[in-house]
């Protein structure tokens, strides 16, 4: 038997990178996979503009006026992972490339997924971010972070 495949950890977090690179985002590229408790993926997404707003005509900015920006009309990966979903996600979890806002957290915890699994947390410092804790922890939702860099092997004995 083979002993250097990857890890769950490392199969469902390359799927939230690979998914991050469909992101028009010129400096933010987020993806998301949710799987259920048996481990089948039941939902990905990215950030990107909702279905029929074109990517040539809306900003992508990230400072100016607030209409002149992208953060009024992108719809973030855990979102879209979410809204795309093929099934119930009670008990699920999902993987994201970056930690998610206050404004997905919510949408974590009112879909029923129980663990967010991250890899980066580059807005840790944030009211957003407090907010976001303040709540997953109320919702009994866990989270943990894990370092996949570049999909690297696993020995297992």
């Amino acid at each position: 038997m083979r002993k250097d495949y990857i890890s769950w950890d490392q199969y469902f977090m390359g799927v939230a990178k690979l998914s991050s690179l469909r992101s028009k985002d010129p400096s933010t590229q987020v993806g998301a996979c949710i799987i259920n408790p048996d481990k089948r993926i039941v939902g990905i997404g990215y950030n990107g503009l909702p279905q029929g707003c074109s990517d040539e005509t809306f900003p992508w900015a990230n400072e100016g006026e607030y209409v002149d920006t992208k953060y009024p009309y992108v719809v973030h990966a855990e979102a879209n992972a979410i809204l795309n979903a093929t099934t119930n996600l009670k008990g699920s979890s999902i993987y994201v490339t970056l930690f998610p806002c206050n404004e997905c957290s919510k949408l974590i915890i009112q879909s029923g997924i129980k663990e967010i699994v991250y890899e980066s947390n580059k807005y840790q410092d944030s009211k957003e971010h407090l907010a976001a804790i303040k709540m997953l922890q109320a919702a009994g939702v866990k989270y943990r972070q894990i370092e996949v860099g570049e999909l690297q092997y696993v020995k297992t004995t």
